[in-house]
């Protein structure tokens, strides 16, 4: 898992033998908003959403997380209720940290939050990102954002372009940048119609060209 990796073997250990595993199945809550906050999640494999919902019962996806990323962490921290609800997409499989078995692992080995303060940095920068998004880009633009992002995170480099083998659903990329799924399909099919893009079954390939457009309009 990426945020461990750069972490001595024996810290690696030490946080090991202190989580515990939890199955969540395919739809089911993990987290919810407002739960009182005493654990921390790593995803070993599956898929999961972290989302608010509106008076309406209206979806807004914050983000959408998979093998290796984590959640739960601000509540160790600060001891606030949970921020938002944590579903599982598919069946996932999650280790668990206690608050009590988090806060002795830190105070034997610091570099663990230090990986930690990192990984939520760059989360914050996400968010403040997301947020410009929203204000400032028409939703074309917000979708093919999201698109690059995908294509740069999980993208596998292969003839073309960059090759995304499991795309969120469009209900969920809507969720993601604040439109309906009807848009998200009319701007994914007019994407692929010029030629930046190919879409088959779950995968995407994102072509060069559609890259360096992006970075021009950066």
């Amino acid at each position: 898992m990426s945020i461990f990796a750069d972490l001595p073997q024996e810290t690696v250990q030490d946080l090991a033998k202190r989580v515990w595993q939890k199955q969540a199945d395919a739809g089911s809550v993990i987290v919810s908003q407002e739960d009182r906050g005493d654990q921390l999640f790593v995803i070993a494999s599956g898929k999961v959403k972290v989302v608010l919902y509106g008076e309406t019962g209206r979806e807004i996806i914050l983000s959408i997380l998979r093998d290796g990323d984590f959640f739960g962490e601000m509540s160790l921290l600060d001891r606030q209720p949970r921020s938002a609800n944590v579903v599982a997409v598919e069946d996932s499989q999650l280790l668990g940290l206690d608050r009590d078995a988090f806060q002795t692992h830190l105070t034997a080995n610091p570099q663990t939050a230090l990986a930690i303060l990192a990984e939520m940095s760059g989360r914050l920068r996400h968010a403040d990102e997301v947020i410009g998004n929203l204000a400032l880009l028409d939703v074309y633009a917000r979708v093919a954002r999201t698109v690059r992002d995908l294509a740069q995170k999980q993208g596998e480099p292969v003839d073309g372009g960059l090759l995304i083998r499991e795309r969120p659903t469009q209900q969920e990329i809507a969720g993601l940048i604040g439109t309906s799924r009807e848009t998200v399909s009319r701007a994914l099919n007019d994407f692929t119609r010029r030629g930046l893009l190919e879409m088959s079954g779950k995968q995407i390939l994102v072509r060069w060209g559609f890259l360096r457009k992006m970075e021009e309009a950066a």
